[in-house]
């Protein structure tokens, strides 16, 4: 059984930072195309990053830019999210999402992705 799970959210103060992760088992993900979303209560689930199967080519939604870093760990199935200066605007649950059909573009859309995580809490305060 495929499975993602997110942990690493939490509560934090503007400004701070925080590192999401994705554990995928059940299946090989070491040439997957990843994708990290969020959604934040009474919106819609929006793009945040994605990266294609190799890993050369990454994503990031203008509103993370400069701030968010994706990042992946073939031997430990585990890919993660580095989210710096943090903003009361980045509340939200997120989730990460993965497809294996070697995509050399990494997609926003998220239609795209056939594995998802349950989601982690990623609360900022000011």
């Amino acid at each position: 059984q495929v499975q993602l799970v997110e942990s690493g959210g939490g509560t934090v103060q503007v400004g701070n930072s925080l590192r999401l992760s994705c554990a995928a088992s059940g299946r090989s993900f070491s040439r997957a195309n990843w994708g990290w979303f969020r959604q934040a209560p009474g919106k819609a689930r929006e793009f945040v990053a994605a990266v294609n199967w190799s890993g050369s080519r990454a994503d990031y939604a203008d509103s993370v830019k400069a701030r968010f870093t994706f990042s992946r760990d073939n031997a430990k199935s585990t890919v993660y999210l580095q989210m710096n200066s943090l903003r009361p605007e980045d509340t939200a649950v997120y989730y990460c999402a993965a497809h294996t059909r070697l995509s050399v573009l990494p997609s926003r859309a998220a239609t795209e992705y056939d594995y998802w995580g349950q989601g982690t809490q990623v609360i900022v305060s000011s």
